[in-house]
């Protein structure tokens, strides 16, 4: 006969400790904490996801919110507040046009191989181009394709939704936010010369 597994010795804290605790691991993490990080410091029994919406809710419409972006969490300052902190902020080097292009069809196209991406933008993209993308922590190696010569794929990380204030990459900014970040100027949209595929993705930007 099977035995039942033992009861577990202790108690899991009640829910609002354990969102006491998630809370302290949030402000004292300089980065977003991802969910497997934080249930491995939490009290076995603990409702993670429970407590982060409790958490969410309760700091909902204040200075600071708890957002999600990806499977990582973390405190960031209210978007209409963010005009406080302008002075503060460090201007980030603008992007060339080859990567700004790659980095737009890997977050909308993703996972893509090297080749989709010069399929797509009709011209061959340079190692360097890439490499930047991901020293600048915005892009990493996805899984390989299961195809021909097995290709590395890429994907957007959760760098670049912390970034840009997403939850995941169904939650694209439109080219106006791009804009803002200094990642675009008022040229088209890779590909934008008439291409069926490139005013999709135009109006994913303007959605």
């Amino acid at each position: 006969m099977t035995q039942s597994p033992a009861p577990a010795q202790f108690d899991a804290p009640p829910q609002a400790e354990i969102a006491r605790m998630i809370e302290a691991m949030l402000f004292a993490s300089a980065e977003p904490l991802s969910t497997a990080e934080m249930a491995r410091r939490l009290p076995e029994g603990a409702e993670l996801a429970a407590a982060l919406e409790d958490l969410r809710a309760r700091y909902e419409g204040r200075g600071v919110e708890l957002r999600r972006m990806g499977e990582a969490w973390a405190f960031r300052t209210a978007p209409d507040l963010g005009h406080l902190l302008e002075r503060h902020t460090v201007e980030t080097r603008k992007l060339s046009r080859a990567a700004t292009e790659t980095l737009a069809i890997i977050a909308y196209h993703q996972p893509a191989t090297r080749a989709e991406i010069e399929e797509i933008r009709g011209v061959s993209v340079s190692r360097g181009t890439i490499d930047q993308l991901i020293e600048m922590g915005w892009v990493r190696l996805g899984r390989r394709k299961m195809t021909p010569g097995r290709p590395v794929t890429f994907v957007v990380t959760e760098g670049f939704l912390d970034h840009f204030g997403l939850s995941s990459p169904r939650d694209l900014p439109g080219l106006r936010e791009l804009r803002a970040a200094g990642l675009l100027d008022n040229r088209p949209p890779p590909g934008a010369e008439g291409a069926e595929a490139a005013q999709a993705q135009d109006s994913l930007f303007e959605s």
